[in-house]
């Protein structure tokens, strides 16, 4: 009898280990996914910020001419 307990909580600790495990992946590849996004913005602004300085320079440049 005392054997079939220790069975039976084994196997659900087991099991629980297997959604756990599952759950720490799901939430890696969701926060990769949101770090990607993350970097994704940040070169778009980037490059807006880029272009805006070009504009004002160009715009000083020809208000000096």
């Amino acid at each position: 009898m005392k054997t079939l307990i220790v069975l039976a909580a084994a196997a659900a600790l087991a099991g629980c280990g297997v959604e756990t495990a599952s759950t720490a992946a799901t939430v890696a590849a969701a926060k990769k996914q949101e770090l990607k996004q993350g970097q994704q913005t940040m070169q778009q602004s980037q490059q807006k910020i880029d272009a805006a300085m070009q504009q004002a320079q160009q715009r000083a440049a020809n208000a000096d001419k």
